[in-house]
């Protein structure tokens, strides 16, 4: 939704105890990525969450490594946070890389057992994501953490 979010973090936002979120960022685009890592880390420091972050070199190396992390980690995460931007070029590059990391999260979110928040900007240009990073569309990677912090509280309920 291209509209400002829930980016408050007094809005009904559960109060976790020992939460930890491994992000999954992307090489690609950095100043555009450093700023959503930002506001994640923002609201996490805030509400006392753990995270450790890992690079991938693009969007289409996020699935994998979210598998390969749950599969291999040693302590598992509460959540995951994709974060990424793929921008319209003049080739359907775009199109493939945006469908295989949306349907890479989707299996994920399907498969595991801890959510996976999808992060990832899908624009037809830099403004677009300059506009979701503190922007008239507010800011989506303070979104992606309050989404996962929600989201670790509903699944410690379901448990």
């Amino acid at each position: 939704m291209a509209t400002k979010g829930n980016t408050s973090v007094n809005k009904g936002i559960p109060v976790l105890k020992d939460a930890f979120v491994v992000i999954v960022k992307t090489e690609w685009n950095a100043p555009i990525i450093n700023k959503l890592e930002a506001g994640v880390k923002k609201i996490f420091r805030a509400a006392g969450v753990h995270f450790k972050v890992l690079t991938v070199p693009g969007a289409f190396e996020i699935p994998f490594t979210v598998k390969n992390h749950y599969a291999y980690c040693k302590t598992v995460p509460d959540a995951y946070i994709t974060l990424g931007t793929v921008i319209r070029g003049d080739t359907p590059h775009f199109d493939y890389v945006c469908k295989a990391v949306t349907d890479g999260v989707l299996q994920l979110n399907l498969s595991l057992d801890v959510p996976v928040i999808f992060g990832v900007l899908t624009v037809d240009n830099e403004q677009q994501a300059l506009e979701r990073i503190d922007g008239k569309h507010g800011h989506k990677g303070e979104e992606a953490a309050i989404t996962a912090i929600k989201m670790i509280a509903l699944n410690r309920k379901l448990k």
